[in-house]
């Protein structure tokens, strides 16, 4: 699904953010990037989306070679990476479903998006999609009178609008309080499996990482330092990952909520 040979990234003050990376998430897989601040995590992110372009390098998407692509060509791959971003990124006085629909603007004409006249199969996939992550009754409300929780959910409906083979997930729980958080990596996690997606998410916690990911990568200094199961993860490999430190008092045992929450109305 998506490759990565030899990747690094040096930016113009000189700082190598990435070093050397390589690696291959497959379809379905659910990958955690965990690491200290300033690791490389959010540049390793957006380099597979050429937000960032990497110094040199190789990254694969099925069969095409992203790296190579012309600015026009990438456009049209981009379609195939969804985004989910830790600030929302949604636009604060238009409505939930405006803001889900703003995940088809690749697809449609200009005049289409412009007019928000949408083609009625897209628009009925949005109503869908609201209802899955939980806000089906929040179609017509604004984005600004949101929880946080609420918004990173319409964050989600909007990236799988794209219909996307690959989502790219920048600190989804960074802003939110303990249970919405376990609820938002829940939902990103069966959302993957139900729908065959790679996903890569970029997260500070350490105890959510290893409850909802298949495999974690560890980054430090830019370089992969661990690479393995969330149940591998064990003390000496925290410390490579984070430097020294007491890690026995490490939450890894988290009692989880009652299955089905996501379809209650607790929606924070």
């Amino acid at each position: 699904m998506l490759r990565l040979q030899s990747v690094s990234k040096r930016y113009p003050t000189g700082d190598m953010a990435l070093k050397d990376i390589s690696l291959t998430v497959p379809e379905g897989e659910v990958m955690a990037l965990i690491g200290p601040s300033g690791a490389g995590k959010s540049t390793l992110i957006r380099c597979v989306n050429r937000l960032v372009e990497p110094t040199s390098g190789q990254i694969w998407l099925r069969d095409v070679e992203l790296t190579k692509l012309s600015m026009r060509a990438l456009r049209s791959q981009r379609r195939r990476m969804g985004m989910i971003f830790q600030e929302y990124a949604l636009v604060e006085r238009l409505s939930v479903m405006e803001n889900v629909l703003s995940g088809q603007l690749g697809y449609v004409s200009f005049w289409q998006s412009w007019f928000r006249r949408f083609p009625q199969p897209i628009v009925d996939e949005a109503f869908r999609l609201l209802h899955r992550v939980g806000l089906p009754e929040f179609v017509d409300k604004r984005a600004d009178a949101l929880s946080g929780g609420q918004r990173q959910r319409v964050g989600i409906a909007r990236a799988l609008l794209q219909n996307p083979d690959l989502l790219l997930v920048d600190e989804p729980t960074a802003s939110l309080d303990p249970k919405t958080a376990r609820q938002i990596m829940r939902l990103v996690t069966e959302l993957a499996q139900e729908r065959g997606l790679a996903v890569i998410i970029n997260i500070h916690d350490v105890p959510l990482a290893r409850t909802f990911a298949q495999r974690v990568v560890g980054l430090r200094a830019g370089e992969i330092v661990y690479d393995g199961p969330p149940d591998s993860l064990s003390a000496a490999a925290l410390t490579e990952i984070y430097g020294e430190e007491d890690w026995s008092t490490e939450a890894t045992d988290e009692q989880d909520e009652p299955k089905g929450v996501l379809s209650g109305t607790a929606y924070d």
